[in-house]
């Protein structure tokens, strides 16, 4: 008899796989499955709970390793280990028992590099060997191609590269993790900082992408330009258009207003020099990978990148869509069939109703040369009836509907639109109009119409003649230079995919490229969890702020290899090859080390100039502690009463406070001080509206704080 035992990587996982097959036996643990075609005698299916296992801490090697001290760096074991994840040991007996009993062991994980390292870690810690181990390689979770799956197991050579390579990455984050966010915390502290810091291979560099764009907000200066602008009346309606100049110096632009002849808005005559019409079609996107549909579920819901994978992993369990953690926006020729059978059955549970303009593949889409481990996201076959639908949640609604709709568009007719240039001519100056006219909605009538659309750009042309005459007055257009946006939520996966674009070295750009920025698909969401569980950025409306603490980590790291996105995009390189065959896991682990004493050796210096913030964080002991005289009354004074400044005297009646947080920014122990010594402080910077702001502070006569705009910089 053989002893089929499956592990999937969760529970949910493995009910997907048994519904697939008869079930003799449900327990707590595992499944039992009745023989059948694909197990002529049975199998079992067993699971972890996420990470079953993990590395153990410094502490389970050396019990002196407990202890945050500078002496006791670097922290490096000479072999690492595994240990049961707390609370997890009662799962891990059971299927150390079943590896034990089984003469086969199929690895169900998820198909991805942590898959294998979940998989073989438990294998290993269970101390099982010499057992013949499968692998099953499937991209979505409906019953037939579970069941495919199954009859097609491929060998673990793959898969053992994967988890050489999941493995290299885990313990090079454990040593850098572990080793440098004790070195920075502790001499940091030795400067009076007083709370903890986290510092990881990934999240650091990512947590600096976003303060160097902050900075570049506060210190940008908004400066004037100016262009020449004409008003046009013709026979059939208005328009506008620019003359091509564009100068921060007036008087430039002034010279050539006089070169011309013309006045400020006076009324003359201009003559239609061209009209140039252009016919342009526009294909529907492409098909979604994890990141494209985080990006525009951000746009549209405000939706988190975390918040769409966790809505991605219900509707892949629901078994109506296929594997979220892909990083492709292709599909095969396998895929495209099914699509085209249940186009019609799509279109109806979506409500909507089209001709396709093709069902032949196109390699816009379908490319199978560019599908590696998984294809894009894509319905699966299943088909959801109505009731099946309105049951979903609003966010698995939404969710499923783009997937749904983005995957018709790709059938749908090209959106066509015509794209006028008209050139105005106005005493020997011409001006240039462009706009657009819808011609065919095509697949855009599968989607919501923005809200807002670039009014310039969009803009409708009234239909005028080569040669006609039109009313024109001219003026001098004044403009201010704007600063770049801020970050939204959904943007940080973006940023995080491309900051080779803020690298200059050319070669770190390629290797940016190929590894596709920081992180990978899979874990991009989770890093940005991360940073806000570490308090080192903050969403407010979508929009992401550096904090105090945050800016104390960039200000720590820079400089150090920990803030360079091209080292995390060397490391994502190497460990590619390690998962290709081509690297060595000790290789890597060893450069690791080699990195970790040239930080323990050159931080110390670098760590000097940093300026330490109250991060709000640390000894609660400064609560209560006098900061200044209070303004209002005789006997009392100012203390930081945790969430707000208050008067010690509040008990014999002194009503005075002040608050921890104005307009986005925090108001430091130093500016309270300030205000109740001398009534006003200096201009301050970070204040946050609609756009970023500064201004000074001023107590009132009611002791309250207003915002002072008069007081120059």
């Amino acid at each position: 008899m053989t002893r089929v035992v499956i592990l999937a990587e969760k529970p949910s996982q493995a009910k997907a796989y048994a519904d697939a097959f008869q079930i003799k036996e449900k327990t707590k643990t595992y499944i039992e499955l009745k023989p059948d075609s694909t197990f002529p005698e049975g199998a079992t299916i067993t699971w972890g709970i996420g990470h079953l296992v993990e590395l153990k801490e410094p502490h389970d090697y050396k019990p002196e390793w407990k202890k945050w001290k500078l002496d006791q760096l670097p922290i490096v074991p000479d072999q690492f280990y595994e240990k049961v994840s707390s609370g997890k040991w009662e799962q891990f007996k059971v299927v150390k028992s079943l590896f034990q009993k089984a003469d086969v062991i199929i690895n169900g994980a998820d198909v991805d590099r942590e898959g294998s390292n979940i998989f073989y870690s438990i294998l290993r810690l269970t101390g099982v060997k010499g057992k013949p181990v499968k692998r099953l390689w499937i991209n979505s979770l409906e019953k037939d191609e579970v069941r495919k799956g199954f009859n097609q197991l491929q060998t673990n050579e793959k898969d053992l590269l994967l988890f050489d390579e999941a493995k290299a990455r885990q313990i090079s984050d454990w040593m850098v993790g572990i080793n440098a966010s004790r070195l920075f915390t502790v001499l940091l502290q030795k400067k009076g900082f007083s709370g903890y810091l986290s510092i990881g291979r990934v999240q650091s560099p990512t947590v600096y992408l976003i303060y160097q764009r902050q900075k570049e907000i506060e210190n940008f200066v908004s400066e004037p330009f100016y262009q020449i602008e004409g008003l046009f009346q013709a026979e059939k309606g208005s328009y506008k258009g620019l003359a091509k100049i564009k100068e921060k110096d007036k008087a430039k632009v002034q010279a050539l207003m006089d070169q011309h002849g013309l006045k400020e808005r006076e009324d003359i005559h201009g003559t239609v020099q061209s009209v140039d019409k252009k016919t342009k079609h526009q294909k529907s996107p492409k098909l979604h990978s994890l990141s494209t549909l985080q990006s525009v579920a951000n746009k549209r819901w405000k939706y988190s990148p975390s918040q769409v994978l966790k809505t991605m992993q219900k509707l892949y369990e629901k078994r109506l869509v296929t594997y979220p953690r892909t990083d492709c926006n292709y599909i095969t020729d396998n895929e495209f069939s099914y699509l085209v059978k249940n186009l019609g059955r799509y279109q109806e549970a979506m409500n909507v109703s089209f001709t396709p303009a093709s069902t032949r593949p196109s390699k816009r889409y379908v490319d199978s040369s560019k599908v590696q481990e998984h294809y894009a996201i894509i319905p699966t076959k299943t088909v959801p009836t109505q009731n099946k639908i309105n049951g979903l949640s609003r966010e698995e609604k939404n969710i499923y509907s783009e997937i749904m709709l983005n995957t018709l568009a790709m059938f749908h007719e090209d959106y066509v639109y015509e794209e006028t240039t008209i050139m105005t001519d106005v005493k020997g100056l011409a001006f240039k109009s462009t706009g657009r006219t819808e011609v065919k909605r095509g697949w855009k009538e599968l989607f919501p119409k923005p809200a807002k659309s670039n009014q310039d750009k969009d803009a409708l042309l009234p239909e005028v003649k080569n040669g006609e005459e039109v009313g024109a007055r001219v003026h001098i257009k004044e403009s201010m230079t704007q600063p770049p946006k801020p970050y939204t939520e959904g943007q940080l996966i973006n940023m995080m995919k491309t900051c080779g674009k803020l690298i200059e070295n050319e070669e770190d750009v390629e290797i940016l490229k190929e590894v596709e920025g920081l992180g990978t698909e899979a874990t991009r969401s989770g890093i940005i969890e991360t940073i806000k569980a570490q308090k080192y950025i903050e969403v407010k409306k979508n929009v992401v702020y550096v904090t105090e603490k945050g800016i104390t980590l960039c200000e720590a790291i820079e400089g150090t290899l920990l803030s360079s996105p091209a080292m995390t995009a060397k490391w994502e390189s190497y460990l590619k090859k390690i998962g290709n065959g081509q690297g060595s896991k000790q290789t890597f682990i060893k450069q690791t080390n080699q990195f970790i004493h040239k930080l323990i050796e050159e931080t110390p210096a670098s760590i000097e100039k940093v300026q330490v913030r109250d991060t709000g964080e640390g000894n609660k002991k400064k609560y209560n502690t006098p900061i200044a005289k209070c303004p209002a009354c005789p006997t009392g004074s100012i203390v930081d009463r945790y969430k707000f400044y208050g008067c010690s005297a509040y008990k014999e009646g002194c009503k005075v406070s002040f608050p921890k947080k104005l307009a986005g920014k925090t108001l430091t122990q130093n500016m309270i001080k300030t205000l109740c010594e001398k009534k006003q402080t200096k201009v301050l910077k970070g204040f946050k509206g609609k756009k970023p702001f500064s201004t000074a502070l001023k107590l009132d006569q009611e002791y309250k704080i207003k915002f002072d705009f008069e007081k120059k910089a």
